[in-house]
């Protein structure tokens, strides 16, 4: 069991990896084994996360901005002088915007839908020639892409573009597994719910994320950083190897077991 969940002599990429569920994986990946290369936009964040994750295995950062095309080769090119092959890529980075159905602005539906939708696909076009130096039919490649709930489910706060923009990522998700299992590489999803961190509490909406859980989650918590690191690692690991194309949905039994909404005493 420890040899089919190790990720001993991979080399992974993850992007937002300075904080929540970015950070989370990161964290399950060293512990794994992984030799792990985060990046972030700030530097001071990700010096803050080095300091911790370094406890737990080899780990590097590159700050980068992914909003532009010329961000993204910039990292990859980075990325290419510290390492000839890439195991697995999790496209992670992303932003949201809440609003009113009449008062979203086109700059927030452009930047949501930019770095959760375009940059995931133009990312993962560029690291193509790293991951292929490490694909093989018994071990292939892997790019995990972080979706959401709300991409699956009609969220209760006003996230239109948020909850759009993941719906789009697990369709990309599909897309891109099909196109790229024949040169064996591994496209997968993970759909988290709402888990520890600043992201959670974005998402949210300034609510209290704790109280709201309690009542809306039929498990009664929100997620622990460990089970979303934790799917990430079976997905990167020789126990995922037959899974692509899928939408792993980790979400305490909200979307499929239904909302609680208070019922659940």
């Amino acid at each position: 069991m420890i040899d089919l969940f190790s990720l001993a002599g991979r080399t992974a990429l993850v992007t937002g990896g300075s904080r929540g569920i970015g950070a989370a994986i990161s964290a399950e990946f060293l512990r794994a084994g992984a030799r792990v290369i985060i990046c972030a936009r700030k530097n001071a964040e990700l010096d803050v996360v080095l300091t911790r994750l370094s406890e737990l295995g080899q780990v590097e950062a590159v700050a980068a901005d992914l909003s532009s095309l010329t961000g993204i080769q910039a990292l990859m090119a980075e990325v290419a002088q510290r390492t000839d092959r890439l195991d697995v890529l999790v496209n992670n980075a992303g932003a949201t915007w809440e609003g009113a159905l009449e008062e979203l602005p086109e700059v927030g539906w452009d930047k949501v839908m930019g770095l959760n939708v375009k940059t995931l696909h133009y990312l993962t076009v560029a690291a193509l020639p790293l991951l292929r130096a490490s694909a093989s039919a018994d071990d292939p490649a892997r790019v995990i892409n972080i979706g959401c709930i709300d991409g699956i489910v009609v969220p209760v706060t006003e996230n239109y573009v948020y909850a759009a923009s993941k719906a789009a990522v697990h369709q990309l998700t599909r897309q891109h597994a099909r196109r790229l299992a024949a040169e064996h590489i591994l496209v997968n999803a993970i759909a988290p719910g709402v888990f520890e961190g600043r992201a959670a509490a974005s998402v949210a909406g300034g609510v209290d994320v704790l109280s709201a859980a309690t009542s809306t989650i039929p498990l009664r918590r929100i997620g622990r950083p460990e089970e979303i690191g934790g799917s990430a690692v079976y997905l990167a690991s020789r126990a995922g190897a037959y899974t692509t194309g899928t939408v792993m949905v980790v979400d305490g039994g909200t979307t499929g077991a239904g909302r609680a909404d208070g019922l659940l005493d």
